[in-house]
């Protein structure tokens, strides 16, 4: 018990401090709301009316969403490949470049249909 220690205490003292800032923020920050500031804000898309909220999300969003798991799943997985690269011989590179390609694929319809440029 005595090793998990020192990490209880910092624990303990991260969560005091998450306390007292969110306490001292409601008691000392500013409370002047505007219409700007109470309205949602999703992803740069301007909220619909609710009777317009059954339109289709445009397709931008949904690359966007794409090109962050194309590369959050390309280093999840290169990541632990490079860690133990000495260890996993030729049949390590073989799945790895498999692994690039299929994601070079993803790549390639992402460019191709707009998701890279910014507007």
């Amino acid at each position: 018990m005595n090793a998990y220690l020192p990490i209880l205490v910092l624990g303990g003292i991260a969560a005091a401090f998450a306390v007292f800032s969110v306490g001292v923020a409601s008691f000392v920050g500013p409370r002047r709301a505007n219409r700007a500031k109470l309205d949602a804000y999703e992803c740069g898309i301007e909220p619909l009316p609710q009777d317009r909220a059954v339109q289709r999300i445009p397709v931008k969003y949904y690359l966007t969403a794409m090109l962050f798991i194309i590369f959050d799943i390309e280093i999840v997985f290169l990541y632990p490949w490079a860690v133990a690269f000495d260890s996993l011989g030729w049949f390590g590179l073989a799945a790895m470049a498999l692994f690039i390609v299929n994601v070079s694929v993803a790549y390639a319809y992402e460019w191709r249909r707009g998701g890279l440029g910014w507007e």
